[in-house]
């Protein structure tokens, strides 16, 4: 970054007294601090790297107390980096903030396939952090995992499930299968049926494997039990929220079991039961149609995506799919991550990596699921043809979750392109100068910046009455946003 850029950034930490995802401050008044391992782990490991600010004491209220030596503090910060795995290449900027010099060491982030970046002296396990809010915390075995299978093209979809046996496997589902494999490839049916099977990822040594158990055993939670979806109904807007009249959680509450298409169904059943529908007339024609609450297309999709894209590791096979209805919002969670180098603002803009590719294959077939990664756009597309705020979609640690609003509460929702939100036209005039993420949530008064953004900011950029400053990259923590 400029000097200047490293006094805006002083500036916006002093008044607003606060770290953040991307920023992490460290008083270096009186020594370069010691163990600067964990921060540089966990900056690394995330799509937008971050900012090491010294010069601020966050013990004296975020107060410059300056640097004890710009050209030591440099160096030593730098021999810190040099103990990462792979290595860490910090770019310095050094200023004078009221008479007192401050340096900023830029931490840029790691190539996935290079990750995760660790701290040598505790080996890889123990010496991985992820960043979440202005905490570094130690990556869980999964998070772990997670790199090593995208690195290593490991896919859990493809891995036999010993207990089953392909007699368990419905034989008329099968046969119907290989036999559209083979219209579809005429040279495919001069193999003989067991290779036929482990060419399409049904068999590995004649043994099931997930993808195959999860679309054509006759009861796969026989032997994967909680790969299932979960669906509630709660009387509120929060988990906890309870029906006064008799003080039950739920208005209703299934688990739904089955093959992916079968849970695919009744998953669509339970919301069409739960979802409000209102009657409306053509003014023009006079015509009655039903509408419900939400989009039938949109839930269908996403549902899809939670079923066929989820992770299916050993790490995650015990957490089911969560559906859940709340007063203004459908929530539906997914267990794991998004996929490989995939981050939430390419998602229905660039072609992914596919986490599950066989099983994927199969329900494209079994659930005329369409594999061109047109379920994102269809969802956006369906909640702004029935005038509903935007979707949102959450990469949280461990699940991807998407929400549907209503337009009950508008105020507390993401909104969508026809729809703006409350504050936006002030916005919009705040923008009128570059504004980074914290200055515009102290502007919404929203103490979560990446809340702000993607409820309020997002949604002016698909609309193109916002635009970034650094379009190339989304995700720098140098980015900034102003009025087209």
């Amino acid at each position: 970054m400029l000097s200047e850029e490293l006094l805006d950034l002083v500036a916006t930490v002093s008044r607003q007294k606060a770290e953040s995802q991307t920023l992490e401050v460290k008083a270096a008044h009186i020594d370069c601090p010691r163990r600067l391992y964990d921060t540089l782990s966990s900056f690394s490991n995330q799509d937008s790297g971050g900012i090491l600010l010294f010069g601020l004491d966050e013990k004296q209220d975020f107060k410059a107390v300056g640097v004890y030596d710009l050209q030591e503090l440099q160096k030593k910060v730098t021999e810190q980096c040099n103990q990462m795995e792979p290595p860490v290449r910090a770019v310095f900027t050094i200023a004078e903030a009221d008479g007192l010099p401050v340096c900023s060491a830029e931490i840029p982030a790691v190539d996935i396939a290079d990750r995760p970046c660790y701290y040598k002296g505790a080996g890889r396990v123990k010496g991985s952090y992820i960043r979440v809010g202005d905490a570094d915390l130690p990556m869980t075995d999964y998070e772990l995992y997670s790199y090593e299978a995208f690195r290593k093209h490991l896919h859990d979809d493809e891995r036999p499930v010993g207990r089953a046996s392909f007699s368990s496997l419905d034989q008329d589902a099968i046969q119907r299968y290989l036999l559209d494999r083979r219209l579809q490839r005429p040279g495919f049916g001069k193999l003989n049926e067991s290779q036929q099977l482990e060419l399409l990822n049904i068999t590995r040594n004649d043994i099931p494997t997930l993808a195959a158990v999860m679309n054509f055993a006759i009861y796969p939670q026989g032997y994967l039990p909680q790969l299932a979806i979960t669906a509630v109904v709660v009387p509120g807007t929060e988990i906890g929220d309870i029906v006064p009249e008799d003080s039950s959680r739920f208005l209703d509450n299934k688990r739904i079991e089955g093959t992916i298409s079968e849970m695919a169904a009744d998953a669509l059943s339970f919301c069409k039961r739960n979802m409000k529908t209102r009657t409306i007339v053509d003014p023009d024609t006079g015509r009655r149609f039903d509408r419900t609450e939400y989009p039938v297309n949109a839930l269908r999709e996403a549902i899809l995506n939670a079923l066929i894209h989820r992770d299916y590791s050993i790490y995650t096979e015990g957490t089911p799919v969560q559906i859940a209805f709340f007063s203004n919002r459908l929530e539906i969670h997914s267990p794991g991550n998004l996929y490989g180098r995939m981050t939430v603002e390419q998602l229905g803009h660039a072609r992914p990596d596919l986490r599950n590719p066989a099983l994927a294959v199969m329900a494209e077939i079994l659930t005329d699921a369409e594999n061109r990664y047109s379920g994102i756009p269809t969802i956006r597309r369906e909640m702004a043809s029935y005038g509903l705020p935007a979707p949102v979609f959450e990469n949280r640690r461990n699940e991807f979750v998407v929400t549907l609003f209503n337009g009950t509460d508008i105020s507390s929702s993401a909104v969508g392109p026809d729809q703006p939100a409350a504050p936006a036209p002030d916005l919009l005039s705040y923008c009128s100068i570059p504004r980074s993420r914290q200055e515009i949530a102290a502007f919404l008064g929203i103490k979560t910046a990446s809340y702000a953004i993607r409820h309020y900011v997002v949604p002016l950029l698909e609309t193109g009455q916002l635009k970034m400053t650094l379009p190339k990259r989304p995700n720098s923590p140098r980015q900034k946003y102003v009025r087209a």
